[in-house]
C-alpha cells in the first residue's frame, strides 16, 4: 500500500534542459559572432543616412529610382564597359525601365566625348558626391533620395557582366518591394 515517492528533481532538470539550454546556446552563438546572417543582396549596402541631403547635393530626379555613375576624367576601356553595362542593365529591367533612371554624374573634368554613343541623362555632381564615387562604382538611389547600395568597380568584362546581373537582380527585388516610385 505504500507507494514509493517520486523524485521531483528529474522532471525539473528535464524542463530546464528543454527550455533554457537552447536560449543560452543561442545567446552564446550570437554574442561570439559565430552566426553569419543570410543576405540575398549582391551589392554592398551603404550606411543609413547617406543621401543627397547628407551630401548637400540637389536630387536631380526626386521621387524616382536612380542608377548613378561618375564619369571619370579619362574614360578608358573599364569606363566604356561600365557605360555599356549600365545601358544593358536598364534595357534588361523590361517593364520596370520607366521606374529607374540612369544618371551619369559629371565633374568639371569629365570626359564628355565618351557619352556620344549613349543617351544617358547627366547631372552635375558636387565635391562630396565626387569624393564618394571616385572609384568608378555604381550606386542605387531610392525614390526618397537615399543612396542604398554600391557596386564597386571590377576588372574584366566577365566580372562586369556578372556585376550587371547582380545589379539587375537587386534592383528587381527593390522595385518589387518598393511602395514608392
Amino acid at each position: 500500500m505504500n507507494s514509493p515517492k517520486k523524485s521531483g528533481a528529474k522532471p525539473l532538470i528535464l524542463l530546464f534542459l528543454v527550455f533554457v539550454l537552447p536560449v543560452a546556446a543561442a545567446k552564446i552563438v550570437l554574442s561570439l559572432d559565430l552566426y553569419q546572417g543570410g543576405a540575398t543582396n549582391k551589392g554592398e549596402l551603404l550606411p543609413i543616412g547617406t543621401s543627397y541631403q547628407s551630401l548637400k547635393m540637389d536630387n536631380p530626379k526626386p521621387r524616382e529610382w536612380q542608377l548613378l555613375y561618375l564619369l571619370p576624367n579619362k574614360c578608358d576601356q573599364q569606363c566604356q564597359d561600365h557605360l555599356y553595362i549600365l545601358q544593358q542593365s536598364h534595357i534588361a529591367l523590361g517593364r520596370d525601365q520607366d521606374r529607374v533612371h540612369t544618371l551619369i554624374l559629371l565633374s568639371q573634368d569629365s570626359d564628355l566625348h565618351a557619352l556620344t554613343a549613349y543617351k544617358f541623362e547627366t547631372a552635375k555632381a558636387n565635391d562630396a558626391m565626387i569624393k564618394m564615387l571616385n572609384r568608378q562604382q555604381m550606386i542605387v538611389v531610392d525614390p526618397l533620395g537615399s543612396l542604398v547600395m554600391r557596386y564597386p568597380a571590377v576588372n574584366g568584362i566577365d566580372k562586369q557582366i556578372m556585376q550587371g546581373k547582380s545589379l539587375i537582380a537587386d534592383l528587381r527585388k527593390m522595385l518589387k518591394l518598393s511602395r514608392v516610385g
